[in-house]
């Protein structure tokens, strides 16, 4: 019987340590005081953004997060805690996690994970702020396709000009023949 619980335990640690090394974005947060309703919502912002929400005993984070190499993140497994891991989007569990924390003021954010680096709540909040991975794609591509259009538009005004002097040469050239 130990065996099987034994194992059963080893498996979860597996599981967490390797949503802790795939995950782009972690954000651990103390969920005490929510109504069942108001998790319902929560979990199902998550769901919706493509981030997995899940709570783990503290025990088998601690095991997981020494496994992954984060033994510090362990201070902050006190008290109930849930866990928020995204996979596709660095900041998509901290935005979802600070937006529903600003209209429930019963969700405590501790802390989090981006990029193999610790960060603590004013920094989960900061990350929030930013826009998402598409937002700053479209932005860096704008940035890059304006140049690109001014020359273009240099570039298109400068042969027109050319043509207006050719077809000026040509008709007078023209005019002076006949």
């Amino acid at each position: 019987m130990k065996e099987k619980v034994l194992e059963e335990k080893k498996q979860i640690v597996a599981e967490i340590t390797d949503k802790v090394n795939k995950a782009q974005g972690i954000v651990l947060v103390d969920y005490r005081g929510l109504k069942v309703e108001e998790l319902t919502e929560l979990r199902r912002n998550y769901r919706e953004a493509g981030v997995d929400y899940k709570v783990y005993k503290n025990t088998m984070m601690r095991f997981a997060f020494e496994e992954a190499g984060f033994e510090e993140f362990n201070q902050y497994l006190t008290g109930p805690n849930a866990i928020a891991f995204g996979f596709e989007d660095p900041v998509q569990a901290a935005k979802i996690t600070d937006e529903f924390a600003k209209k429930h003021d019963k969700l405590e954010i501790k802390a989090g994970i981006v990029d193999g680096k610790i960060i603590d709540v004013e920094e989960v909040k900061n990350l929030a702020s930013l826009p998402s991975k598409e937002v700053l794609i479209a932005q860096a591509l704008g940035g890059l396709n304006a140049p690109i259009s001014g020359f273009a538009n240099v570039l298109q005004g400068t042969i027109r000009n050319l043509v207006y002097a050719l077809d000026a040469v040509r008709e007078k050239q023209e005019a002076q023949g006949a």
